[in-house]
């Protein structure tokens, strides 16, 4: 029987209080209509001058690791998606590795930006298939405030701070053959469109963290196009109709591209987790921050079909299927 890997538990963390579109009105010339109308964003959480990026991530990960019913000394890989790591190296991976006490196995970091959390879920899926893992830590994490530039108006008032995890746990496929856990995963890049989302700043470059630069209007048409089709690839390879989908968690970047992306695939939006009001787009973290509100809210239950997508710098994109 083929072995293949399944979600066991989940957990994600905010930090601090959350910044509502009325307090950013008294920083910068914007509105609560005006981000509203046009992203669907009510607040978002930033995390606190001495909170980093591994912080965060260390408690999600603990609470998947709680959630699954395990202990963190089982955990024989980890893989982080971020694009704000702590230090530009070693990997924050590294760090959730020492803080939860993981003794064996590896750690690194992925970076996609909005699609590392598809990214790695892709990676460690693979490694548990071929036998490298046994049960996997993946988590999405990112502190995007670092990264604000306050005089954009248009992009500054887009993003929050957060981390979202799941544990991953190796599954023999059951003796009818239906499969539970990850049926199959798809990604994509296309670096022609780098410069339609980007940060200017590396430390071969300028030795400058940068700033977010983006082309709104670009951007919003490639993901709405890409989101669609790798959608559409994830579905023909597994001989499926969009009815069949019990739940979409999409990136939750902008309640628009949600909502064009649900309309081209015909999906109501009654089956599709929005939760980009509450947190903004926290790039890696937004997918397990989404899948872990869904499942504590009794909303995705075990059985049922879940398809997660998202979209970022690069450009990048990609979407897994998941039997709960």
């Amino acid at each position: 029987m083929d072995i293949h890997s399944r979600i066991i538990g989940c957990g994600s963390y905010l930090p601090g209080n959350p910044i509502t579109n009325h307090m950013l009105e008294e920083k910068i010339d914007t509105s609560d209509e005006w981000i509203k109308t046009r992203t669907g964003i009510s607040q978002r959480h930033y995390a606190g001058d001495d909170e980093f990026t591994s912080d965060m991530a260390i408690i999600a990960a603990e609470r998947a690791i709680n959630h699954a019913g395990i202990d963190s000394s089982e955990i024989d890989l980890i893989v982080v998606g971020t694009t704000t790591p702590d230090r530009t190296f070693p990997a924050t991976a590294v760090r959730l590795q020492k803080a939860l006490g993981c003794k064996t196995g590896a750690a690194f970091d992925v970076q996609a930006v909005c699609s590392g959390f598809i990214y790695a879920i892709s990676i460690v899926n693979s490694m548990i298939k071929t036998k490298q893992c046994k049960k996997a830590l993946v988590v999405g994490a990112d502190t995007l405030s670092r990264l604000l530039n306050w005089e954009d108006r248009t992009t500054c008032v887009l993003f929050g701070d957060g981390a979202g995890a799941v544990v991953l746990e190796a599954n023999r496929e059951g003796a009818n053959g239906t499969k539970s856990g990850i049926i199959s995963t798809h990604i994509h890049s296309d670096g022609n469109y780098e410069d339609l989302l980007y940060c200017d700043g590396g430390p071969s470059t300028n030795q400058k963290s940068g700033f977010i630069k983006m082309e709104g209007k670009e951007v919003f048409r490639h993901a709405v196009n890409n989101l669609a089709a790798v959608v559409q690839e994830i579905l023909d390879k597994n001989k499926l109709k969009s009815e069949e989908i019990d739940w979409l968690v999409p990136h939750q970047a902008n309640r628009r591209i949600i909502e064009s992306t649900a309309k081209k695939l015909k999906m109501p939006l009654s089956k599709v987790i929005l939760t980009v009001d509450k947190h903004a787009n926290t790039s890696a973290a937004s997918i397990p921050l989404a899948l872990d509100y869904a499942i504590k809210k009794n909303k995705i239950k075990s059985g049922d079909l879940v398809l997660m997508e998202a979209m970022g710098g690069g450009l990048t994109w990609g979407a897994s299927l998941v039997r709960m």
